[in-house]
């Protein structure tokens, strides 16, 4: 048995020292191409889709698909950093979802930059104090996140990406003594989220003994300042403030997921299959929706999401932010966005970008 455990781990030596060439390799032609480069710009998210894409309808196993992925985004991210040092600035402390988003789309290969709010991530990218930006636009259990919305409206800044990321949400203490607990900490939306368990787990804890947090991070922070104070955060969360982990994925829907929109300044070109969002505005008529919508109908472009938001302009004013099917570049969709304009009194288009 001791030979044949070492054939096999001989084996593995060889196969790692070939891997090691190879990614060197990779590495090597990644430098060429930026220095080919005219433009300065190393995160292509259209390419970047294509060879996930194509590395996992490959794959044949037994890792699977999920953690193939992860492993060549850490590639990919290691051979940018390479071409050039980027920055990716997201709603921070350490610990937020915001941040395991940016991580499961750059990779660790990045400047991180931590910012107290959302308002302050657009502002560092569109002052260039970050690359890119990751911010919340939507939760599946939640529905939108209002801030974000209001400020893809106002900002020069595209959509050049989006992140699906899983929701597993952790209840974290000092300790695991849940009758010592009589404050609870999160960000709202995570409080809202896990209200049922809260309500069923710690009937003790009344509402008004929930803080809203700026984040669910910060939430984790104050847990860690106070042994009576339990906060709803990610793993990570846990880790990094040193807390116990009083109760696991309590988060009432299992396949609560949260849509994170990767915010830049480069346009990004079809991938294959993509995704085109818009802001729109019409007169507040009678039909003037349906009228509206129409050329999406003529054309055969399928709407994935409609949302109405105030437009601050005027009362009872609202603007609608849409997600279809397909770039902007493709003829169906081109000539769908012609029509639109035509029609409405404001459309902006805020990106194209492959679909997660």
């Amino acid at each position: 048995m001791l030979e044949q455990l070492k054939q096999l781990r001989d084996q593995i030596d060889v196969i790692d020292d070939e891997l090691l060439q190879l990614i060197s390799k990779r590495a090597t032609l990644a430098q060429e191409i930026g220095k080919i480069k005219k433009s300065g710009i190393v995160y292509r998210p259209e390419r970047e889709a294509q060879i996930l894409t194509r590395i996992q309808a490959h794959n044949p196993g037994p890792i699977s698909n999920q953690h193939i992925g992860h492993f060549f985004t850490e590639i990919m991210s290691l051979c940018r950093a390479l071409e050039k040092p980027m920055s990716v600035a997201y709603l921070g402390p350490n610990g937020t979802f915001s941040e395991e988003a940016a991580l499961k789309r750059f990779g660790s290969a990045i400047t991180e930059i931590a910012c107290d709010s959302i308002d302050d991530v657009f502002r560092n990218v569109e002052s260039d104090t970050a690359s890119y930006g990751v911010v919340p636009v939507e939760n599946s259990s939640e529905g939108a996140v209002g801030r974000t919305m209001d400020l893809l409206l106002q900002t020069p800044l595209m959509i050049c990406g989006e992140i699906q990321l899983p929701v597993h949400q952790f209840l974290m203490a000092q300790h695991t003594d849940l009758t010592r607990i009589t404050n609870v900490s999160s960000h709202p939306q995570s409080l809202a989220q896990c209200h049922h368990w809260l309500k069923a787990n710690l009937p003790h804890v009344p509402t008004t003994a929930f803080i809203n947090a700026a984040s669910n991070a910060d939430a984790a922070r104050q847990a860690a300042s106070d042994s009576q104070t339990a906060a709803i955060a990610s793993r990570r969360a846990a880790e990094l403030y040193e807390l116990s982990i009083c109760a696991e994925n309590i988060e009432d829907d299992p396949n609560n997921t949260t849509r994170f929109v990767v915010i830049g300044k480069q346009e990004t070109l079809p991938s294959g299959k993509d995704k085109t969002s818009l802001v729109m505005a019409t007169d507040n008529r009678s039909g003037a929706i349906y009228q509206l919508l129409e050329p999406l109908a003529q054309h055969g472009v399928s709407m994935s999401r409609l949302e109405s938001r105030p437009s601050r302009t005027g009362l009872w004013q609202y603007v609608f932010f849409v997600d279809l099917e397909g770039h902007q570049q493709n003829e169906q969709v081109a000539a769908a966005l012609s029509g639109l304009r035509d029609r409405a009194i404001f459309l902006k288009i805020l990106g194209s970008y492959p679909t997660a």
